[in-house]
């Protein structure tokens, strides 16, 4: 069984510690993206060790419809497959079949669609969900939902938030059985539960209550930075998550910038994803402490520092602005991988200060130095 430990508490910010199966994670973590078990901008799994990465996170849909789960269950999980010997979050793969697939129709069984990548008709439910991520034995599936708009009307809001939650029951029953089957990848496969509700606080708050009351493995907030500003993502925080269960880890799905990160964990948040870091980094733009530099131009032509001097990452301790600039103009892969390497030991290693800022009782100095730095205001708590 997993255990989640809250350490220590500065303000509404959480230190803690969530022991897996599959290792250790320390809290407040930015789960690295690595979509269809790599991390885009060819960063291989081993290397991520020296990136501070704690948790990987790998993408259900895209690995059902490239590669298929069957045949990562016989290579022996996506773990063994990608040579990572962390924690591993997989998503339901919802939040894919319904901002990519074509043609879909949802009903209370689940979504019917056409995949993006050669139009095969595919059908995935919560047991679907379920049985692919198992097949994956990832230390962390995420349950099925419905992620609609954040800006949706209230009927539609309110109808998809009662099917998501009845698809959450369906994704417990079947993940029992599945953790009980032999041959499973791994038995002790924990389950998260998403709270949904777009921009609707009564909504969200009766949903963070509803699932809570179920004393799954851990709650996501899902649904945000998906329309809506960063205040009200900062107001919807602010309501709904004193209303999800302490004791377990808290998890914001899809976010996001650091100054968005510092804002979360300032709000009670434990688990961040985002392809930012990796995406950024492959069109050049790496993050520093006084803001993200675009290293294509021409500014850069004759600059020797490195990406940011304050920085000790392996790209920093070895290359120059310059270098880097060389790289990318001649468009050479290199230019893009040193990227995403700074960008993705930016970001765990800010996590890293973010934890010791906690435990030191100083997150609020840290946030306030950090947003200052980067030209930012903060965003006042309700």
């Amino acid at each position: 069984m997993a255990t989640y430990e809250l350490l220590k508490e500065d303000g509404r910010a959480k230190r803690g510690r969530f022991t897996t199966v599959h290792g250790v994670i320390e809290t407040p973590v930015f789960m690295n993206v690595g979509t269809a078990a790599a991390i885009k901008g060819g960063v291989s799994s081993p290397e991520l060790y020296e990136l501070k990465c704690e948790v990987e996170l790998c993408n259900t849909y895209h690995l059902h419809v490239k590669t298929g789960d069957e045949t990562i269950k016989k290579l022996g999980g996506v773990r063994k497959f990608m040579r990572w010997d962390g924690p591993v979050l997989t998503d339901s793969g919802g939040f894919q079949v319904f901002s990519l697939a074509d043609l879909r129709k949802i009903t209370e069984e689940g979504v019917s669609f056409r995949s993006h990548v050669d139009g095969r008709k595919i059908f995935m439910g919560p047991e679907e969900s379920m049985r692919i991520q198992s097949n994956l034995g990832s230390t962390i599936a995420m349950a099925f939902d419905e992620c609609p708009n954040a800006l949706a009307e209230r009927p539609y809001v309110e109808a998809s938030v009662a099917r998501t939650y009845r698809w959450l029951l369906r994704c417990m029953a079947e993940m029992r059985r599945l953790n009980q089957l032999p041959g499973t990848v791994n038995p002790e496969q924990l389950l998260f539960g998403i709270n949904q509700g777009a921009i609707f606080e009564d909504i969200r708050i009766k949903n963070a209550e509803d699932i809570g009351e179920l004393d799954l493995d851990g709650y996501a907030i899902g649904g945000l930075a998906v329309g809506e500003t960063h205040a009200e993502m900062y107001r919807i925080l602010d309501v709904t998550v004193p209303h999800l269960p302490k004791n377990k880890p808290t998890y914001l799905m899809g976010v996001g910038t650091p100054a968005n990160i510092l804002e979360a964990v300032d709000r009670g948040v434990d688990f961040f994803d985002c392809v930012y870091p990796s995406r950024n980094g492959r069109h050049g733009h790496v993050y520093t402490w006084s803001g993200h530099l675009n290293l294509k131009n021409a500014a850069f032509e004759l600059d020797e520092q490195p990406i940011d001097e304050s920085c000790d990452c392996p790209v920093c301790r070895q290359f120059s602005r310059a270098y880097i600039r060389h790289l990318l103009k001649a468009d050479e892969i290199l230019g893009l991988r040193l990227c995403v390497m700074h960008n993705l030991y930016f970001y765990n290693n800010m996590m890293e200060e973010i934890r010791a800022a906690i435990e030191e009782e100083r997150f609020a100095e840290y946030k306030r130095r950090r947003l200052e730095g980067m030209g930012i205001l903060e965003t006042p708590k309700t």
